[in-house]
């Protein structure tokens, strides 16, 4: 019976009880016809969406199970949300999808709509083939007439044996891939295929120089066309001119009809015997349901047979699916999926054409078209507790005022409200109130324990998304049954009444009830169908158990950011090649037949404007975006020129938040494009850092590289200012973007490294799909000496392309200039550190002291190789750190020298544990040429 919280024999228990005493109808509808008056819910599909609800009930009692005796490591189920089932159905199996972690019930019914064969030629044609959106799902024609229940399993007990070759088993009993599920794009056919190989009859660089420069945003209203192919699809149902019909889902016209039984023929509503359907999709259907249990299930265990993260992580994702992973971290992914439905949008317009739909073969180059349907929407689901977290309200209000700006963002927030976050309770009607007030976002709601009322809203909601291209917000109330989780007693902080509450309103019981009053099933074939799917899931999960886990280091790291050196460095050389060969003419073009090259010594900012252009003209979807950026050019004028240049759609302006223009980025990268943002200063950044901690650089390593985000993040930072800062304008902590693994850091003090350096980004996150971080020294932006006033040491000329793949910077190696002898002392640095410990230098060798110093040039991966020899060349290492002692680059360079077993002497100077203060005080606080000196004779007099 019913205790004070809620167990898994107590929900098992209650279901079966509530179940059993459903009266049986003494009439039947059509499975073809609304399963209840008023809704366009089928009674089919009601049926199909039933067993994608029972899976996901019946994983959460295994998870349970497994945890019982040590062998199940993620409880956090969706119970009480099942009802996202119908989400799912609403939407188009290809459209993007990032889930929380109660979306079960949405995942298997993705993967049963996914199996879903094509449209037959009797089909109406406006469908298209592979639209998935009115399919809906298989069901079991003879339900009625089932042959009866597989032995009860209890929720604690263990499972046993099931026979084979049953069509209705929810897993292939030979363990083949599911038929004809699609490969979705975004992924790859093979996750486990080495990195060295993936993808190796794709070009280094997609693309060819040019593509869609100078291309105006254009924001059009509804059926409007922008650019060439920028409107709908012919199956669309814009494009015929007419509404979206009450059956098609996500508001695509056209979609065929759901197999099921026949109309009640004499109509005095009598059941009419079921009509003859083939049962090809019944299996395929039920076959994509045990696919996706297995799919869980091996996350729950942490197997590395997981296809997705391969044991790293319990997470909803599967590239054939087009579900995206998103971490554990609350609403961080929405962000994310506000920067996927812009640059669907964007890429639509720029390319003019849909593109393709299909994956297959190896791994695609981590640039190119969008990998999904010109006329997807994004859906991202997240709990009511996160509708207060600061990502959540950067993305929500990022989505609103590109709405309110023209710009168009296809995205289709779910919040599944259960009232609860942990144990913290929403106040009433807040969420509610929240939601409705964002403004550009339109308003959905529904009942999420009712499928057919939360498909019936999901339904409207998706296809107002699709037809307008405009976002908007689903707002499903839900329950939590069994709490949090395996470990969280919700009796210590909610009364029995509220638990009892919830129970009443369990969604797969609510399913059973409408089933059952519309004379589709009977009370026992229900529970016949429930002790099915449980003893299935219940024999995959013993299954599971045997698998391998993760046993070493290199296994575990193995996806995290795989580099290809020699492609990058032949990518380099080809864009190298390009621009003298075929991109000429658009290279004279675009720089106005002043070429960087013929320019004279430039500076660093001019450097990297420069570099920017060449690389908006190698990579055709490449796009620089952030605050300031385009009309200004930059607050140092760095991007000065390129929206002239390129035109607003490649250069343009962002809104004042750094997470929402990093979730921009992360977006972008995902959908094919090569996005570059700048956040304006290094201390904004620790306002969005987790954007690049928690999703940026997990991406690849929860989807073992079927999903990657390649992204070239310019960040201004550093001290030095003269006349300008405190502690925002003049920062000088870089200790969060080391600590993340995975991360590309570069730090170009000059301007000839500059743009090597930039150029190298760029090819690895083409190649790659790498994540970096270009910190551009402020004060090195316009300095010209180096050691004396009108020196002009500090600038260099620009490298003509034919040349540019024999200045390559490959990531992770160092600079060394010898100053006098350079066998006394190497000075280890970089950033403002490597003009200083340079005009040190010049000082030491008027004493008769040679020195090397040595610009690491990467922080992240440290050049390690380079530092060991250039520290053995000498024996005494003097380490100049313009960051703060504590948590500083000094202390990995002193580690690094030490696991390397190096032998010789060493110090460090560093700046202050502090911020840094504003005007001439910075000087106190921060390193100093004479410091440098100071540490050096230091060193030498021991």
């Amino acid at each position: 019976m019913l205790s004070d919280v809620t167990t898994p024999q107590d929900l098992d228990e209650r279901f079966r009880e509530a179940v059993a005493g459903l009266v049986a109808s003494t009439t039947r509808r059509p499975a073809d016809g609304p399963v209840r008056d008023g809704t366009t819910l089928t009674g089919a599909r009601a049926r199909a969406l039933f067993d994608a609800q029972l899976t996901s009930r019946h994983l959460d009692l295994a998870a349970r199970w497994l945890r019982s005796f040590g062998e199940g490591y993620y409880t956090i189920g969706s119970s009480g949300h099942e009802g996202n089932a119908a989400v799912a159905a609403a939407l188009a199996a290809t459209d993007p999808a990032l889930l929380h972690y109660r979306s079960g019930g949405f995942y298997c019914a993705r993967a049963a709509q996914a199996a879903q064969p094509p449209p037959g030629p009797d089909s109406d044609p406006a469908a298209g083939s592979g639209s998935s959106a009115g399919s809906g799902l298989s069901v079991d024609s003879e339900i009625r007439a089932g042959s009866g229940a597989a032995e009860p399993i209890s929720p604690t007990g263990p499972g046993g044996p099931v026979g084979h070759g049953d069509p209705t088993h929810l897993d292939d009993p030979a363990g083949h891939a599911v038929p004809n599920r699609p490969a979705v794009p975004g992924g790859t056919a093979d996750p486990d295929r080495p990195a060295d190989q993936a993808g190796s009859s794709e070009p280094a660089v997609p693309g060819a120089p040019g593509g869609s420069a100078g291309v105006p945003e254009r924001i059009d209203g509804p059926g409007e066309p922008g650019a060439a192919g920028a409107g709908p699809p012919a199956n669309s149902s814009e494009s015929a001119g007419v509404g979206v019909p009450t059956d098609d889902p996500g508001g695509r016209a056209g979609a065929p009809d759901v197999p099921g039984e026949g109309p009640d023929l004499d109509g005095a509503g009598v059941a009419a015997e079921p009509a003859e359907v083939d049962p090809a999709p019944e299996r395929a259907g039920l076959a994509a349901l045990g696919a996706a249990a297995r799919d869980v299930l091996r996350g729950i265990v942490a197997s590395a047979e997981e296809p997705i993260a391969g044991g790293r992580h319990k997470v909803f994702g599967n590239a054939d699916l087009a579900v995206i992973p998103t971490t554990s971290t609350v609403a961080s992914h929405l962000p994310r999926a506000v920067g996927i439905g812009f640059a669907i949008e964007r890429q639509r317009r720029l390319t003019g054409a849909p593109a393709p739909t299909a994956g297959g073969g190896s791994a695609p180059p981590a640039t190119g078209p969008s990998p999904w349907p010109a006329d997807a929407i994004v859906v991202c689901s997240f709990g009511d507790a996160s509708v207060n977290h600061a990502s959540a309200t950067a993305a929500l209000n990022t989505a609103g005022w590109c709405d309110h700006t023209g710009l168009r963002v296809p995205v289709l927030f779910v919040c599944e409200d259960n009232g609860l976050g942990i144990s913290v309770r929403s106040p009433a009607g807040w969420v509610a109130a929240a939601l409705r007030a964002r403004p550009g976002l339109r308003y959905f709601a529904a009942d999420g324990c009712d499928l057919a009322e939360t498909y019936d809203v999901a339904t409207e909601a998706a296809a107002w998304v699709r037809r307008h291209r405009r976002p908007a917000v689903l707002h499903l109330t839900t329950v939590r049954l069994m709490g949090h989780a395996g470990a969280d007693a919700e009796q210590a902080y909610r009364p029995a009444a509220d638990i009892a509450r919830d129970l009443a309103r369990d969604p797969v019981l609510a399913t059973a009830r409408l089933l059952v009053e519309a004379g589709l099933a009977t009370a026992e074939e229900l529970l016949a169908r429930y002790d099915e799917i449980g003893w299935q899931v219940r024999k995959v999960a013993e299954e599971v158990l045997g698998e391998a886990k993760l046993e070493s280091a290199a296994e575990i790291v193995g996806p995290l950011a795989p580099r290809r050196p020699v492609r990058v460095s032949r990518a380099v050389a080809a864009a190298g090649e390009r621009a003298v060969g075929a991109g000429a003419a658009a290279r004279a073009a675009a720089f106005g037949d002043r070429l960087p090259e013929h320019a004279g010594p430039l500076t660093l900012a001019q450097t990297v404007n420069a570099a920017l252009a060449d690389g908006l003209l190698e990579h055709p979807t490449m796009a620089v975006f952030g605050e300031d950026v385009a009309a200004k050019g930059g607050v140092y004028g760095v991007t000065k020129g390129l929206r002239e240049k390129f035109g607003p759609s490649r250069v343009f302006d962002t809104l004042l938040d750094e997470t929402s223009i990093l979730g921009l980025g992360l977006g972008a990268g995902l959908t094919g494009m090569l996005p570059v943002p700048e956040i304006q200063y290094l201390a904004y950044l620790h306002n969005a850092e987790d954007q690049l901690r928690g999703e940026a650089a997990t991406m690849r390593y929860f989807s073992r590289g079927a999903y990657r985000n390649p992204m070239v993040l310019r960040v201004p930072g550093l001290a030095y200012q003269e006349g300008f800062g405190g502690h925002f304008h003049n920062d000088n902590s870089l200790a969060v973007l080391r600590d993340v693994p995975g991360l590309v850091l570069a730090v170009p003090a000059r301007a000839d490294d500059a743009a090597p350096m930039l150029r190298t980004c760029l090819a690895s996150a083409a190649v790659d799909g790498s994540v970096c971080v270009v910190v551009e020294p402020i004060a090195l932006y316009h300095t010209h000496d180096l050691y004396a006033d009108g020196d002009d040491g500090w600038l260099a000329r620009y490298v003509e392309p034919a040349g540019w793949g024999d200045v390559h910077v490959p990531i992770g190696r160092a600079r060394t200039y010898p100053v006098g002898s350079a066998e006394d002392i190497t000075i280890i640095t970089f950033g403002n550190g490597v003009r200083m410990s340079l005009r040190a230098a010049a000082r030491l060798a008027e004493e008769g002291i040679g020195s090397r110093v040595v610009d690491l040039r990467w922080l992240a991966p440290l050049p390690l190789a380079d530092l060991v020899r250039e520290a053995s060349a000498t024996g005494r290492v003097l380490v100049v750190d313009e960051t703060r002692r504590s948590g500083g680059v000094g202390e990995g360079v002193l580690a690094a020298l030490v696991d390397a077993g190096y032998v010789g002497v060493a110090r460090r100077v560093a700046s202050i544990d502090t911020f840094v203060p504003l005007g001439p005080a910075a000087r106190q606080v921060l390193v100093s040429e004479e410091a440098i000196t100071q540490g050096a004779q230091t060193l030498l007099a021991r």
